[in-house]
């Protein structure tokens, strides 16, 4: 029994869960999906305005709870930034968690949400149909936790969220960095008057191109034996994609710093392999003949049009094979001036993938801390305020 003031709660009399929130119809407000939701951010960045036609309502700060399969099991559940006015509005499919006026703390409460006895019970309490089963409002009045008062939640939140501001930190200078290199990238190969006496070509004479094969599925876990596995883009974060599934008999490959292109629906979703790893028939892994990332990653960026065309073509899903993908047009510039890029501004590169460890050791850290905190193993004082 832990003691200083830490009580039992009902999680629904703890957090308020879909909070009523008052809006004008008439006013455009942010918009977020269920696919700007990512596994490895604790923030949610509104992708869109629109007018309110329905869906979940949130305020600045609140989190949302992936409740449907399989975005709940990915660990789909952010804190929401940046809205205008402090208001927006999305998808059904997550749950609005907020702090309780003078019970808890809506930062403790999105910790609270990715403690495993909170995020795993969500999981095991979904209903409906296999493929669209989602975990209810109502489900969390079965849920008894064990949780700390006010302020020593504050410090909990606090402790935390220091990991998770340097975390934000790095992504956010991730993106300069990427913003500059496809600057750059745009200046030697796009705009450049030399490239109209470039020869065209395609896609297949001058890049290794693997189309990805899917063992079967009893060679899969999640428990990290054989070797990361990606069956598509599910896992693809901002440029690496996360661990999640691992392979113990693959069959293709991606090396480290080949760009990774979804292949089937959605076509076209881009992310780099952060290590050696194995990629199932969603996935393609591709690499300029000279062996270049930079230029490969950027000219796959280039070409993302050029793959949608395949998500609009034919049946419902859409898909591009080795062939279409081989086939696809562009310019050939000479090989020395992709080398010669590549040395140039590959460290831009290598500074993001520098910063994108970092933030993983980072995420190890708090993802260790974060059940010892909410268990009471490691205790955290409250400031002397009491605030």
């Amino acid at each position: 029994m832990i003691t200083d003031e830490w009580k039992q709660y009902i999680f629904s009399d703890f957090v308020e869960i879909n909070p009523p929130l008052k809006f004008e119809i008439s006013t455009e407000y942010s918009f977020i999906e269920m696919k700007d939701l990512y596994p490895s951010s604790k923030f949610v960045y509104p992708s869109s305005k629109k007018i309110l036609s329905g869906g979940s309502r949130f305020q600045e700060n609140d989190t949302l709870f992936a409740r449907i399969t399989p975005c709940l099991e990915n660990g789909k559940i952010c804190q929401v930034k940046n809205l205008d006015d402090g208001k927006g509005f999305g998808s059904t499919e997550f749950l609005v968690f907020r702090g309780k006026q003078g019970i808890s703390d809506t930062n403790f409460v999105y910790y609270l949400a990715r403690f495993s006895d909170v995020h795993q019970f969500g999981i095991k309490n979904m209903t409906g149909t296999s493929g669209r089963q989602r975990v209810g409002k109502n489900a969390f009045r079965n849920l008894i936790l064990e949780l700390p008062p006010l302020a020593e939640q504050r410090a909990i939140a606090d402790v935390l969220s220091a990991l998770d501001d340097k975390i934000e930190l790095n992504r956010r200078m991730n993106a300069t960095l990427e913003q500059l290199a496809q600057t750059l990238f745009k200046h030697w190969f796009i705009d450049n008057p030399e490239r109209e006496e470039w020869d065209d070509g395609i896609i297949g004479n001058d890049f290794n191109l693997v189309m990805g094969q899917s063992p079967p599925g009893t060679t899969y876990n999640e428990i990290g034996e054989g070797i990361p596995f990606f069956q598509g883009r599910a896992d693809f974060g901002f440029r690496y994609p996360d661990n999640r599934v691992y392979c113990t008999a693959p069959t293709r490959f991606a090396k480290a710093g080949d760009t990774l292109v979804s292949v089937r629906a959605p076509v076209g979703d881009i992310n780099i392999a952060f290590e050696d790893c194995a990629i199932g028939r969603g996935l393609a892994a591709i690499r300029h003949k000279t062996g270049s990332r930079s230029f490969t990653y950027y000219t796959m960026q280039m070409l993302k049009s050029e793959f949608e065309n395949f998500e609009m073509e034919g049946t419902v899903f859409g898909s591009i094979n080795k062939d279409s993908f081989s086939s696809l047009k562009l310019s050939r510039p000479p090989f020395d001036l992709v080398r010669r890029f590549e040395e140039t501004y590959y460290p831009l590169d290598q500074q993001i993938e520098v910063n994108t460890r970092e933030s993983r050791a980072l995420a190890e850290l708090r993802d260790t801390l974060l059940p010892k905190l909410m268990t009471g193993q490691v205790r955290v004082k409250p400031y002397p305020d009491g605030s």
